[in-house]
């Protein structure tokens, strides 16, 4: 039996009724009001009567629906051409696209279809899956708990949609039907600021935290090395001659694999206490081939080092909490108060522009002068030495 429902995102009310054996979903521009729903209950009640005496015109009552045309064929005896059910055409799709991707993000995307597309969307037709579909899926998102009980926030929710989106896109290119995903926006993301320590309180943290995990933080305070670069930092990639590193290889889910991007190939300049940390740690692997790392050779598991040392640290020096890839963000800001110029530092955090380096950090830029590093260099044994 079909009923009236009011959209939770627009307070507007639709028809949810099958025809022919399929679901169908019909929205209005009528608002949820006692008097609109009496008015489309009747309209419900007639449609039902119509559809049980045969006589019912799809088009007559919804003329501007996707569907006219579909059970026009329907009712004229012609068959409508199937399309793979969304399980399998997602299959077929993720074994396409993994040739492009990155094996994590592979697993990423795997990981989406198996807890949230496919137990919605599996058994459907591609081509049956309406845009009213998406809609009431992406609301059900919005009251799924995530960590620590707290609901999907707007940027995890665009991360599920999206790979429906390309599914459903490329599905309606193939199959020639229109996407039902056509003029859905990604939902707005409040702007989060980076909270990036200030010298002081690194200065604080290098001289308190434990000496053998002094090197790996005062590398990632003063290179603005991502996480996954510097626990994937190997010994060729250093090179003490020209006092560089090297950015090639990244370590992720528990295996060396290429950069972020393209752009996140680069080289980074050793500034004097990046230098000193390297030298200090070659006495302690150098013998390996991972430049931080356990006993065992193996590159750190960050979390582990984050619950053991980072966060404890901060604790204890009564510092505001803060994710380790702050560091990266400190690093950045550094070089902005120290006036370095702004595409040699953007050449350093691995961006390939500057546009980024301005939008994310700009109250933190002053007049830029300085292109070499040197700028940097002096701000840091000004404040280290002593």
């Amino acid at each position: 039996m079909g009923k009236v429902v009011a959209r939770k995102e627009t307070g507007r009310l639709f028809f949810d009724f099958r025809y022919l054996g399929k679901r169908c979903r019909e929205q209005t521009a009528l608002p949820d009001t006692p008097a609109n729903r009496k008015k489309l209950e009747k309209i419900l009640e007639r449609i039902e009567a119509e559809i049980t005496l045969g006589t019912f015109d799809y088009g007559k009552y919804f003329p501007q629906s996707d569907r006219v045309h579909e059970f026009g064929l329907l009712q004229a005896g012609f068959a409508v051409t199937k399309t793979p059910q969304f399980k399998d055409f997602a299959e077929l799709w993720l074994e396409e696209k993994r040739m492009e991707w990155r094996e994590t993000h592979s697993r990423t995307v795997r990981l989406t279809l198996d807890k949230y597309l496919l137990p919605e969307f599996g058994r459907q037709e591609v081509s049956a899956i309406t845009k009213a579909d998406v809609l009431a899926f992406r609301s059900t998102l919005g009251k799924v708990s995530g960590q620590k009980g707290k609901t999907l926030s707007a940027t995890r929710i665009n991360h599920i949609m999206t790979p429906l989106r390309m599914i459903l896109n490329e599905a309606a290119d193939r199959f020639e039907f229109t996407s039902p995903y056509l003029n859905i926006k990604s939902l707005k993301v409040p702007k989060t600021d980076v909270e990036p320590f200030t010298l002081q309180e690194v200065v604080q943290i290098l001289g308190a935290v434990r000496e053998d995990f002094r090197p790996y933080y005062q590398v990632r305070f003063f290179t603005g090395m991502r996480t996954a670069e510097i626990d994937g930092l190997q010994w060729k990639y250093v090179d003490f001659e020209r006092r560089q590193i090297l950015i090639r290889e990244t370590w992720v889910g528990g295996k060396l694999d290429y950069t972020k991007n393209d752009g996140s190939q680069r080289e980074i300049e050793m500034s004097e206490p990046v230098y000193q940390a390297l030298l200090e740690q070659r006495k302690r692997t150098g013998s390996g081939q991972f430049v931080f790392g356990t006993r065992e050779g193996t590159p750190y598991e960050y979390r582990n080092i984050s619950n053991r040392v980072w966060y404890p640290l901060l604790r204890h020096l009564g510092l505001r909490e803060r994710r380790p890839y702050q560091s990266r963000h400190t690093a950045a800001t550094l070089w902005l108060a120290a006036g370095e110029n702004p595409e040699w530092i953007a050449r350093q955090m691995g961006h390939t522009t500057t546009e980024m380096l301005f939008r994310v950090y700009s109250r933190y830029v002053p007049n830029l002068t300085r292109r070499d590093g040197s700028a940097f260099n002096n701000l840091i044994k000004a404040n280290l030495q002593g």
